[in-house]
């Protein structure tokens, strides 16, 4: 499972790893967990970056209905490797 690290403006570093990748509407979003192995709590981060920026630039998702449409497309590709999303 790969391991990104987050460094917000003013605040410690935090470690995620990435669940899942998928690309909506031209937006491309992650599923990340603070957990590497069993049961961790997860966010949908869209990446907000411009397509010249070396960095990747990630917002959580917080839109009740964004964040419900995206979830469902990771639920899905989660179910085909036998994986379990709770919504």
């Amino acid at each position: 499972m790969e391991k990104i690290t987050f460094s917000p403006d003013g605040d410690e570093a935090v470690d995620f790893y990435v669940l899942e990748q998928t690309v909506i509407g031209a937006k491309t979003y992650i599923l990340v967990t603070d957990a590497e192995d069993g049961d961790g709590e997860a966010l949908i981060l869209r990446d907000d970056s411009s397509k010249d920026s070396q960095d990747a630039i990630y917002t959580i998702v917080d839109d009740d209905n964004e964040l419900e449409a995206v979830a469902m497309v990771f639920k899905k590709l989660l179910d085909e490797e036998g994986i379990g999303l709770d919504l």
